[in-house]
């Protein structure tokens, strides 16, 4: 019997043992081995979509990191005067801080998504040369003084479990340099994450120090004002330390090294709200912790990280200290990593140098040598025997001071671009944000340089 090609088409299909598919899938899940004329061929195992937590750990990347660079040595200093000097008063800040870094790196993000470039690439076209070479001259010096500090953050981790600086920095600067210079983009940013979780060890020392609960949550949400100069000082120096250039510039650049299409970019917002959420949370254990130790010891005199892990010990024993140690080789090793890799991509995006992880020396000379110069010299700086770090901080702060008011300016001119941007440009409620954080930014910016302008005047 012959049958058309239609009856052939529609003919009943033969039943399937459907009990046999979960041992096949199963056999797949595992992977398998054929014999292919006499070659031993492994097919890989089929890889299932993720749900739940492990769908959202799986699109963390350059938000989380970016964000969380922003916790590093200076940072935790400033935290931790902020808790032992004021307590729990100050944490309301850090909600409002929340808001407008997720707003900036979200804008940042999308930048990178919509267009495929980085900052610096579209300012040096869209606005010039001009104020493309003031940010790449600001971005150098900043960045560059901050990973000097970083790198003392780790000789002061380092020490504090007994291990000599003049081992610990030159053995962290190679595995840095290392890790970047001879990996490509998806393992350096595994490397990132990894070094982030180091960050989870804030949340234990601030539960050690054992804080009053109910004091903490009227902190965090009843906001207080003070006359004291410093209060206003430190109010300032939390939002410029928890918003800086060089989170955007990396953002910005990971996307595009990524290559993220522009529909897949919610999983990239979702990254970068993440990263702005938990950054903040664990700042704010930095400061509960002081609060809840020192400033109840009443040790006040906090000047540097080194400073509150020290205090630390007789206020809530080894094991805190421990902790806040671990916590800052974490936060030191991970900005030693993301500044010079952000400093490396804008000089190189303002110059229109090939860039990426995934290029080797041969083929971008300039982002790689970059990269590794900023490592050399801010480990070796960082060596110096009495280097006035402190000095040094306040300087860079006034140099981020005058960067970041405008970094945040052009990113809302480009993402209000439409010819630029299309139809991933800002909606209202992104615009009444973002114009509301630059306000804000530039106010603090201001009364940060004013105060240390009138402090070097009178000094």
């Amino acid at each position: 019997m012959s049958f058309s090609t239609e009856e052939r088409a529609s003919a009943p299909v033969p039943a399937v043992d459907l009990p046999e598919l979960p041992r096949i899938q199963r056999r797949l899940h595992e992977g398998t081995r054929l014999n292919i004329r006499g070659r031993t061929v492994r097919l890989r195992r089929i890889h299932t979509p993720r749900s739940g937590v492990l769908a959202l750990l799986t699109i963390l990347g350059p938000g989380l990191i970016a964000a969380t660079a922003g916790d590093d040595a200076g940072g935790i200093a400033t935290y931790s005067q902020v808790g032992a000097r004021y307590g729990y008063d100050l944490l309301w800040t850090l909600l409002i801080i929340t808001v407008t870094l997720a707003v900036v790196q979200e804008m940042a993000a999308r930048l990178g998504a919509a267009t495929g470039r980085g900052l610096l690439d579209l300012i040096r076209e869209r606005f010039g040369i001009g104020w493309a070479l003031f940010a790449v001259v600001v971005v150098l010096v900043s960045n560059g003084g901050v990973v000097v500090t970083e790198f003392a953050g780790i000789a002061t981790a380092a020490e504090l479990f007994g291990v000599s600086r003049y081992i610990a920095v030159p053995l962290c600067a190679f595995v840095v340099w290392w890790s970047v210079s001879r990996g490509n983009y998806a393992a350096v940013e595994k490397t990132f994450l990894l070094m982030a979780l180091a960050f989870l060890a804030y949340p234990v020392s601030a539960a050690l120090g054992r804080p009053d609960w109910g004091a903490v949550a009227h902190g965090a949400f009843v906001p207080t004002l003070q006359q004291d100069p410093e209060y206003l000082t430190l109010l300032v120096a939390l939002i410029g330390t928890t918003v800086t250039p060089y989170m955007q510039l990396f953002q910005q650049s990971s996307i595009v090294e990524k290559g993220i299409p522009r529909r897949h970019y919610g999983q990239e917002r979702m990254d970068a709200y993440v990263g702005a959420v938990f950054s903040n949370v664990i700042a704010a254990c930095i400061v509960i912790a002081a609060g809840a130790t020192l400033h109840v010891a009443g040790v006040t005199d906090v000047q540097t990280a080194q400073d509150a892990a020290a205090a630390l010990e007789p206020a809530a024993g080894k094991a805190a200290q421990a902790l806040f140690g671990v916590g800052l080789l974490g936060a030191s090793l991970l900005t030693a990593g993301v500044l010079p890799l952000a400093t490396a991509y804008s000089v190189s995006e303002a110059f229109g140098f090939r860039k990426g992880v995934n290029l080797d020396f041969r083929r971008a000379p300039f982002f790689l040598g970059t990269f590794s110069v900023l490592i050399l010299v801010g480990a070796v700086v960082s060596l110096v025997p009495r280097i006035p770090l402190f000095g040094l901080l306040i300087g860079i702060q006034t140099l981020n001071g005058l960067l970041l008011p405008v970094m945040m300016l052009f990113i809302l001119l480009l993402t209000n671009s439409q010819r630029l941007v299309g139809n991933m440009r800002n909606g209202p409620v992104n615009n009444v944000l973002g114009w509301g954080s630059l306000v804000l930014v530039t106010a603090a910016s201001a009364t940060l340089l004013g105060a240390q302008v009138l402090h070097f005047v009178t000094s």
